[in-house]
């Protein structure tokens, strides 16, 4: 669930998504994000173009302004939050790209050869995980901890420890986050009791 942690991390007046992507998991992340930030833009890149044309026109047939951009550095330095959901093996999103106050929320990368950010995306940022796991696991997170960007005891917090108050979130409107997930079976169960649960 990276957008729910968007609800402790993303700047308060959040507003221009920038979705990564444009396969099963991105195509649900604007109606994800809109439930905890007031987005109201979402721009859409993918390795395809004609994917992320395709993609912003359902999402603007669904009543979301959303548009396709070809620039990937552009639409990066953009947003407000920038949400990446590939299976890339070598990094789209570079650090330098991303302005100050914007959240990073990186959601594939789940095996050690894959990458979506490069290490400059952890410099000067806040880093959180879904679980401490994804420092075992994520390429994203390894690379950059064997050659000394940052270590396990940088980062901030697990998502568990967000929900329970017990690790705080952004500390100010000018501060970068980064939120890393690989993914659990508990968080899909947590995601099936809140649609169970409202509806």
């Amino acid at each position: 669930m990276p957008f729910f942690c968007a609800s402790w991390l993303a700047g308060a007046d959040a507003r221009h998504l920038l979705v990564v992507g444009a396969g099963r998991v991105a195509r649900l992340l604007p109606a994800a994000y809109r439930t905890v930030r007031p987005i109201d833009r979402v721009t859409v890149w993918a390795r395809r173009a004609a994917e992320a044309e395709a993609l912003a026109q359902a999402l603007s047939a669904a009543g979301v302004a959303a548009a396709a951009s070809d620039d990937l550095e552009r639409a990066v330095a953009a947003a407000d939050v920038v949400s990446v959901a590939t299976l890339a093996t070598e990094p789209l999103i570079e650090g330098r790209w991303l302005r100050p106050g914007s959240h990073l929320d990186l959601i594939g990368s789940f095996t050690p050869s894959m990458r979506e950010a490069d290490d400059a995306c952890f410099t000067g940022a806040a880093l959180y995980v879904d679980t401490e796991e994804a420092l075992q696991k994520s390429g994203d997170l390894l690379g950059p901890m064997r050659r000394g960007v940052f270590t396990a005891a940088d980062v901030r917090g697990t998502l568990a420890a967000l929900a329970r108050g017990e690790a705080g979130g952004r500390r100010s409107e000018a501060e970068r986050t980064v939120f890393k997930s690989v993914g659990t079976a508990l968080e899909d169960l947590a995601a099936a009791i809140l649609v169970y649960e409202s509806g």
